[in-house]
């Protein structure tokens, strides 16, 4: 039970395509999220009584901060509170966590969360050493020397130590982004939906796959895409249902059941980054929440902004013991029609994109559409009664967890 006692439900989703929305400006994008995700629900925009939006990137590479203003400028959206959630990556994730605490403090009984991000120019070029060092700007100070691209090397720095400590090999490692890549070629918004992947090709240094940190085993085709892409999910309470016309048995609402939140310290030195402590304990507060446990989801989306992190959701979820996750993807079962839970049906990070501010959000959005049975035919999963997401921000520094649970 929510705290409280209130229930709170999703009851309207709307994306974009993620990867390149050539000249779409921040404005249009918020703009489109607003309505688009208004317009799901079959809600007007002055229906909405609080709103939070996410854009981590925007203000040193659009030059734009206060995104709030931007929302507030959409029509029917003025004069109502609307704040701007950072937590890097996790931001997508903190930006429904503001819209629910708002719901369940009072303070309205309809609102909208959004996430935004413009990553690439007009032609849809990027600036690497940009990106990654306005990135790297998530990272303690500490763990930034030496590191030309910093989450890449971190996380190449994880996933050594993940090898090391559990004797896990690369091939292994290899059937994550190849699960994102089966998955992300059935999905129409997704940005690698045309590229096809193997084991082969990601154990294969050449052309654009290659190394990203000398010495270290982490490659390009295990690692998430720079995206442009935004996002926005409408949720609501029982009164909220009531007002705008629906109720919890409508079609297209979904109940959010639990959820959680937890922090780890920045720096990676000092504390288990294999043991995520923040993660494990966010994941457990939404199950409990829930009043359930993993043997109970039926499919998940998780943070695979490099591949392994994709095994070590599956630890957090609680689906596979540490150091076994890696091994969850070899015996597909995470694949649509595997032998365990789905992980990942929208292409995840890897293969959908990870347009910062909204890669939170989708998560979320993708479980709804999944639940709703608004899914491609071939990525449905049938008869799942809850979805998991679990959303990171930083070195496994934030943690942003939700449950949904289908009628």
């Amino acid at each position: 039970m929510l705290p409280g006692n209130k229930r709170i439900f999703v009851v309207g989703y709307h994306q974009s395509p993620f990867g390149k929305l050539g000249a779409m400006t921040l404005s249009e994008m918020i703009h489109d999220a607003v309505l688009g995700t208004a317009a799901d629900a079959c809600v007007p925009t002055d229906a909405i009584d609080v709103a939070s939006v996410a854009g981590l990137l925007t203000p040193l590479l659009q030059d734009q901060t206060l995104l709030a203003g931007l929302v507030a400028s959409v029509p029917g959206m003025a004069s109502k509170p609307i704040d701007c959630a950072e937590n890097a990556c996790a931001s997508g994730g903190q930006a429904i966590l503001n819209v629910i605490h708002k719901l369940l403090l009072g303070g309205g009984e309809v609102g909208l969360a959004i996430g935004v991000e413009k990553m690439r120019d007009d032609e849809g070029k990027m600036d690497g050493r940009l990106i990654g060092r306005v990135l790297g700007t998530a990272s303690d100070p500490s763990d930034r020397p030496g590191k030309i691209f910093v989450f890449p090397h971190i996380f190449a720095e994880v996933m050594d130590a993940y090898m090391k400590h559990w004797r896990v090999g690369e091939r292994e490692l290899a059937h994550v982004p190849v699960t994102m890549y089966g998955h992300g070629n059935l999905n129409p918004l997704a940005q690698m939906q045309k590229v096809s992947m193997s084991v082969d090709k990601v154990m294969t240094i050449e052309g654009p796959n290659r190394y990203l940190a000398e010495g270290l085993p982490l490659k390009t085709f295990e690692s998430s895409q720079v995206s442009d892409g935004y996002a926005g999910i409408l949720l609501a309470t029982e009164v909220g249902l009531a007002r705008i016309g629906l109720s919890e048995n409508s079609m297209n609402v979904i109940e959010l059941v639990g959820f959680g939140q937890a922090t780890d310290p920045l720096a990676t030195k000092g504390r288990d980054v294999l043991h995520p402590a923040g993660a494990n304990r966010a994941m457990r507060q939404a199950y409990n929440m829930a009043g359930i446990g993993p043997d109970h989801i039926g499919m998940a989306e998780v943070h695979d902004c490099f591949g392994v992190m994709g095994a070590m959701s599956i630890e957090v979820l609680g689906l596979a013991e540490p150091g076994k996750g890696a091994q969850y993807y070899v015996d597909g079962k995470a694949d649509i029609g595997g032998t365990g839970v789905p992980i990942n049906t929208s292409g995840g990070l890897i293969a959908k994109g990870h347009p910062i501010g909204a890669s939170g959000i989708a998560m979320v959005g993708w479980n709804y559409r999944q639940l709703i049975g608004k899914v491609p035919r071939e990525l449905q999963v049938e008869n799942a009664r809850y979805a998991a997401s679990f959303n990171i921000g930083g070195p496994i520094c934030a943690s942003v967890t939700t449950i949904l649970k289908a009628r």
